[in-house]
């Protein structure tokens, strides 16, 4: 009992202990665990039946029950008197014991801070001394995966053949970090996040046990905050039940937490349905005056459209997990939804949520965002970048050539070069180029054999350099026999071919882009040149890309006759680079010294 004088007066404070919900409401048997109902009905009836291993590994997020279940288990194990279910009857020494955390039969290690060798050979010193009450001796070390490599070693043969009495449990968040050789010495329990709908309705328990008041959204809006953990959902419980005294409601949820209200996106999505995109734009501004990040919302959004799309369909209903009178406005306005609408939506949000951390101007990347969300509903909106783009082929380079009309009926101020024969949209009959006009250049020379050595594009960059920007009128061709086919060399191939490999391929064919690069196409003499693979999985892909990549090459490369041919290497021809180990070696065997010298400094290669 505290006294402070204040004005004269007397106050007094009861200073009572206060335990958090989380540590209050922590499970004392495997019936009150929320959330893993699979997992423990295995636990209890390994336990019923006696069937108990001697190593668990319970590896899953944080807060979903791992080391809770770890020390029912072990109370349940060393329980006098067990009930018929598998659980632990509370009232024998040994479960009076653990529950008043005085049992000598429970060990708990933390391995973030106890890591190093000597932490675990004390440990196996510890397992050799058998129980003085009870049978078993459990030994639970949670955060396993912070173990030293070191460690993990030293704890290697007592985890696979501990004595008969001892039973060892670990836990972990991240199972991936877990030596191969340990997991094959464990039973493996994976703990799943808790639904949110599982979460409130614990909520609901503790707010009843508490004497305080919640609102269902408020509760729903915890749980979905926590992320499937309920330790999170009930330090977050505590959080608010502070924050409103004791009377948890939905506005005064969103306010602590800092949570964008549902009213925004609602709103927002009217907004798109109607076409409003400057209403949407005020909201944005709104919505980040308010502190909120342009992140966080483009994310909420997008969830947004994805409620909406499964509020339209009664059998995807369930997945919707928010309250009921939130359940009740998602089905109402979902039903003024187009699917296609949504789709698209949801694309266009889900695009900005990729771009929006290495945009420079984040702001008017989410702004963009709603203004082409606002202009789905248009009746072109077909023509709109919201959906599936269309795939890019290679139209042939060469087709039939169509009557030519008399040269008068071309306009003068037109340059070509050297064109496929497609006609113009004004259906004239005159063919134009599909290469773009030269304007201030001369014409592309013919290159002779004598002038091989130079690449094409060099002697066009230094035409450019001596400024000769004279405009030289090209005639049209008016049949393939004035087609001039011009030569080319080595270093025009290998540079049209690349260029093929990064602009032309689709963007989901980047593997395949990789392996063209890795690639060195051959000229064999002046049309035909060779693409050499390594096997015939590739040969295969590269045959079938033949077409496309001859219909390329001739319209880059201004020649008719370019042949590609493909074929898979010989056992002595290298058709791959040197990795930096195998290039060191070739290295070495011109020049021993370099081995000498990496031994003597102790070197390695990146």
């Amino acid at each position: 009992m505290y006294i402070c004088k204040t004005h004269n007066d007397n106050i007094s404070f009861n200073m009572e202990s206060y335990i958090v919900s989380a540590r209050k409401y922590r499970p004392t048997n495997f019936d009150s665990v929320v959330g893993q109902r699979a997992l423990t009905t295995t636990l209890k009836n390994a336990i019923a039946t006696g069937k108990l291993a001697h190593a668990y590994l319970f590896c899953g997020p944080r807060g979903v029950g791992k080391t809770t279940c770890a020390r029912i288990f072990a109370k349940t194990i060393n329980c006098l008197n067990p009930g018929t279910d598998g659980e632990a009857c509370n009232q024998c020494e040994s479960c009076q014991a653990f529950n008043e955390q005085r049992s000598y039969n429970i060990h708990e290690l933390d391995a973030a801070s106890n890591n190093s060798v000597d932490d675990i050979r004390s440990l196996i010193d510890q397992v050799r001394i058998p129980p003085q009450i009870g049978k078993y001796k459990v030994y639970i070390i949670d955060e396993v995966h912070m173990l030293s490599q070191a460690a993990f070693n030293a704890f290697l043969k007592t985890l696979e053949e501990p004595p008969h009495h001892a039973i060892f449990i670990l836990a972990t968040t991240e199972k991936h970090k877990i030596l191969p050789t340990i997991l094959s010495r464990c039973q493996i329990y994976d703990f799943n996040r808790i639904g949110v709908n599982e979460t409130v309705d614990h909520l609901k328990y503790v707010a009843e046990k508490e004497g305080i008041q919640a609102e269902p959204e408020a509760l729903n809006v915890i749980a979905q905050k926590a992320d499937g953990g309920m330790r999170d959902a009930l330090s977050i419980f505590d959080q608010v039940a502070s924050f409103t005294n004791g009377n948890i409601t939905y506005k005064g949820v969103i306010e602590n937490l800092n949570v964008l209200d549902y009213e925004y996106y609602f709103k927002l999505t009217d907004s798109f349905l109607e076409n409003k995109a400057s209403d949407a734009m005020i909201l944005l501004n709104e919505i980040l005056k308010k502190g909120f990040d342009g992140g966080h919302f483009i994310t909420g959004l997008a969830s947004h459209f994805r409620d909406l799309l499964v509020s339209k369909d009664a059998v995807t209903l369930p997945l919707l997990e928010v309250g009921a009178s939130i359940r009740q406005r998602y089905q109402e306005q979902a039903q003024k939804c187009d699917q296609k609408f949504l789709y698209r939506a949801m694309k266009l949000a889900n695009d900005c949520d990729l771009n929006y951390r290495t945009s420079k101007n984040k702001r008017l990347l989410v702004e963009l965002t709603l203004i082409q969300c606002a202009q789905l509903t248009l009746p072109d909106a077909d023509d709109l970048i919201g959906g599936r783009s269309p795939k890019r082929r290679l139209k042939p380079l060469f087709k039939k050539q169509a009557v030519a009309q008399p040269a008068a009926t071309q306009p003068q101020s037109q340059t070509t070069v050297a064109a496929q024969p497609i006609t113009d949209g004004n259906n004239t009959g005159v063919r134009k180029s599909p290469l773009p006009e030269l304007k201030n250049e001369k014409k592309i020379p013919t290159m002779k054999a004598g002038t091989l050595g130079m690449s094409m594009r060099q002697a066009f960059q230094n035409k450019e350099k001596e400024g000769q920007a004279t405009q030289v009128q090209q005639p049209t061709v008016s049949n393939d026999k004035d087609y001039e086919d011009f030569m080319f060399n080595q270093r025009d191939l290998s540079y049209y071919w690349r260029n093929f490999a990064t602009n032309v391929l689709p963007q989901e064919e980047k593997a395949n882009s990789a392996r063209m690069m890795n690639i060195k196409p051959k000229l064999l003499n002046d049309t035909t040149f060779e693409v050499l693979v390594d096997n015939e999985m590739v040969e295969k892909y590269m045959n079938q890309l033949l077409p496309d990549i001859q219909s390329y090459l001739r319209e880059q490369l201004h020649n008719r006759k370019i042949v590609m041919t493909v074929r898979v290497s010989a056992p002595h021809e290298v058709v791959r680079a040197y990795s930096q180990s195998e290039r060191f070696i070739l290295m070495s065997k011109r020049n021993p010294d370099l081995l000498k010298f990496k031994e003597a400094f102790g070197l390695e290669l990146n």
